[in-house]
């Protein structure tokens, strides 16, 4: 196989879990805000009423269970010792989903505090804030190659716009980015 293909398909191995978790919040919705409707010292909202217990669990339950299936996948291909998969255990799955939601929540409370409204656009801190999150959270159970950064970091940005697109054009967002 390719060398190229082959790190293109292990970054998007890695981090798929993250990639799933991030945009289920959006779909599942929910009604109670994970900041409680409160207002930060500046007054404006701390998060913001997008940002749901529901949403969130939603999106780390969906990430964990993409990496339950990776889990057998990648153990009835050999996917780990044949091409150098990272071997994704539920503990990474955890991480990967739970990183990809908190570094979604940070952005929020960063883009609330500049001024930013729900759904306003801060370019590129959209499309990387859930990555940064999960490649962090991940960090503490897999070391993760500079290769493997790159890929993500220049192809991230281009998928999570493709999806915002669809979701836009599917009526699940309001706006398409």
């Amino acid at each position: 196989m390719n060398e190229y293909i082959l790190l293109l398909l292990q970054s998007l191995w890695l981090i798929l879990p993250a990639y799933v978790a991030n945009p289920v919040p959006v779909v599942a919705g929910g009604k109670a805000p994970v900041d409680f409707g409160r207002k930060f010292s500046d007054g404006r909202p701390i998060l913001g009423p997008g940002k749901t217990w529901k949403g969130c669990a939603a999106g780390i339950t969906a990430g964990t269970l993409v990496a339950c299936i990776q889990i057998l996948v990648g153990e009835h291909y050999g996917l780990s010792s044949q091409y150098g998969f990272v071997e994704m255990s539920v503990t990474l799955g955890v991480l990967l989903s739970t990183g990809a939601i908190v570094g979604d929540l940070v952005e929020s409370f960063f883009k609330r505090r500049i001024g930013f409204k729900r759904g306003q656009n801060l370019f590129l801190a959209d499309q990387l804030d859930f990555l940064i999150g999960a490649l962090l959270f991940a960090s503490l159970e897999v070391k993760i190659s500079i290769p493997v950064l790159i890929v993500l970091f220049v192809l991230t940005p281009t998928i999570h716009r493709l999806a915002n697109i669809f979701a836009y054009k599917r009526g699940l967002k309001s706006v398409p980015w």
